[in-house]
């Protein structure tokens, strides 16, 4: 309670901030909405004009869309206006003010700087999904409902995991802009082919050692029943291991952390 007392006061604070400039908040509805359209119209072309993709219906490839829209709006509208400052904060000290906070300093990275700007995004990735269930003409039941949903947050903790991975590289390194440059064509590829299209090296690499591949493919594989259950262990597993890296990876690198102020 005293967590989310915090997590609310920090929301609040960054609502106050936003509204003194209103053209950029409301600004921010803008830009999401539109970046769902052009990945909607990017799907149209690729897609459009053939039934099936590695096995997938139309329906499926579609709720796979949504379901990517939605881990990504869910990124956006909680950490990753957070998380993405810790390279700079380490790299310009400024993660001294963190450090010497009486909050732990990865929470309040966290959440200080949540985006209601993104909150359209998430309803238009669950409009995406819900015709894409419509399309392919899954029965849905509650528990279905709620694997699902479960999975959702799942995959996106395992996003989580990999954005902190991947901004505390530069605990030990002097420049990050190949490693942004690298998580946001790993994005771009895995947002337009699901996991099941991998086979050999590749599906090593995106199911195991860099698991975008899995993310938005288990939940959808799970709502339209084609999950197995050893595709079921292994996102689990893999979420769990990652987060326990991620935490363990960000102590060691504040172990290392050398203010530069």
């Amino acid at each position: 309670m005293k967590n989310l007392r915090f997590i609310l006061l920090l929301l609040k604070l960054r609502l106050s901030h936003m509204m003194v400039f209103r053209l950029s908040f409301f600004g921010a509805f803008f830009a999401d909405g539109t970046l769902f359209l052009m990945q909607l119209l990017s799907f149209s072309v690729i897609y459009g004009q053939v039934d099936a993709i590695g096995g997938w219906s139309r329906g499926q490839m579609l709720v796979f869309v949504g379901t990517f829209s939605m881990i990504n709006a869910i990124n956006m509208t909680v950490y990753f206006f957070g998380l993405i400052n810790i390279p700079e904060l380490i790299r310009g000290g400024g993660l001294d003010l963190y450090i010497t906070k009486p909050v732990n300093p990865l929470f309040r990275l966290t959440f200080e700087n949540a985006d209601p700007g993104s909150v359209p995004l998430l309803c238009l990735s669950g409009a995406i999904i819900a015709y894409g269930l419509s399309v392919e003409g899954a029965p849905l039941t509650a528990p279905l409902i709620a694997g699902y949903v479960a999975f959702v947050l799942i995959m996106t903790l395992l996003y989580y995991d990999m954005e902190l991975i991947l901004r505390t590289i530069p605990f030990f390194v002097i420049s990050a802009a190949a490693i942004d440059r690298l998580e946001g064509d790993l994005l771009t590829l895995n947002f337009k082919i699901p996991g099941i299209i991998y086979k050999g090296g590749f599906k090593i690499l995106f199911y195991f050692i860099m698991p975008y591949g899995i993310m938005a493919t288990v939940p959808t594989q799970f709502v339209t029943k084609t999950l197995t259950p050893a595709g079921l262990v292994h996102a689990v597993c893999a979420a769990a291991l990652f987060t326990v890296f991620a935490l363990w990876f960000w102590r060691f690198g504040l172990k290392h952390y050398k203010s530069a102020m």
